[in-house]
């Protein structure tokens, strides 16, 4: 498993919160003063949220920022050395929207080569590695030309590099799943997220996906409706709660991941007020216990589903 200090087992990675932020912003939100932070107003910030979740029983950070949305590789090695957190960073785009012309313009060819780079020999001059590759759908619910070609470069440098891919909502799932069949990419190697948000959720097919052999993330737990200043795709916490175990009581335990999708310092804009990765301790476990979930399922989600899938298969 790649972390930006270096490869480590997969067995070493502790309870994982799957689909995380150290700090994500859109392209140019460096630029925007309203919400600006200095590097070291984003450092306190964020130091003090890793620590916390290191103490809880934390082990590892899946940050899934991709290229173009503040991604900041030596950034998260200061944080890593810091607090004893192990962060993966990835290579990919949070969707097509997101990329800045360069790559907006690239071919399948192109982008193909710079994921296998970026997990092969590293990000930029920081020497480390990608451990996951991140896809989107592009805003309006419906895969654009360009999320297509992303998805079938990330297929390929999947396939030839064993690195897993995480996808930024599940929604079209049926044209992400034909162009991964059509590259012979096994859907386990998939994660399709944010099948709870509250935008989407009626419209994502998440035991259909589970059936096709995909993996399922409900990754945005925590931004709920009871929030101070709830964001629009934020959801009662109960609805949220009673889907995941619904999902979960239909067979599919295998395949399930749980996260907060929270943001440890957001750039160009403020962020939700409340809400950080240590909801997963402080309020998502304490809910699936009260549920009625044994240790050895929440082991499960938050350890050996994400070992699994996380580890490089060659």
């Amino acid at each position: 498993m790649n972390t930006v200090l270096g490869t480590i087992p997969a067995e070493e990675l502790g309870l994982v919160a799957i689909h995380e932020h150290i700090g994500y912003g859109m392209p140019g939100s460096e630029l925007d003063t309203t919400w600006w932070k200095t590097p070291e107003q984003r450092y306190e910030e964020t130091v003090p949220k890793l620590r916390k979740f290191h103490e809880y029983g934390g082990g590892t950070f899946v940050d899934a920022t991709g290229i173009c949305n503040g991604r900041d590789v030596d950034y998260y090695k200061s944080l890593s050395a810091k607090t004893g957190v192990h962060i993966v960073a990835c290579t990919g785009f949070v969707g097509g929207d997101t990329a800045l012309p360069h790559f907006a313009r690239a071919t399948v060819e192109y982008l193909t080569e710079v994921f296998t780079h970026e997990i092969t020999i590293g990000i930029g001059d920081t020497g480390s590695r990608a451990g996951v590759i991140k896809v989107g759908v592009s805003r309006g619910g419906r895969m654009t030309e360009l999320d297509k070609r992303i998805y079938r470069a990330a297929a390929r440098a999947s396939l030839s590099t064993g690195v897993p891919i995480l996808t930024h909502l599940a929604i079209d799932a049926e044209n992400a799943i034909a162009i991964f069949q059509e590259e012979g990419l096994p859907l386990d190697r998939v994660l399709f997220g944010h099948v709870d948000d509250g935008v989407n959720a009626d419209k994502t097919r998440d035991t259909w996906i589970a059936e096709q052999g995909g993996r399922v993330g409900f990754d945005t737990f925590g931004y709920e409706t009871e929030l101070e200043d709830p964001p629009f795709w934020a959801r009662p916490r109960q609805e949220r709660l009673d889907h995941f175990l619904r999902f979960l009581a239909a067979g599919h335990l295998n395949v399930a991941f749980a996260g907060a999708d929270a943001n440890c310092s957001p750039l160009g804009w403020p962020g939700v007020k409340g809400h950080t990765v240590n909801y997963i301790f402080e309020d998502l476990i304490p809910d699936l216990r009260k549920s009625g979930l044994d240790e050895a399922t929440i082991r499960t989600i938050f350890v050996d589903n994400p070992a699994d899938f996380l580890s490089i298969h060659a």
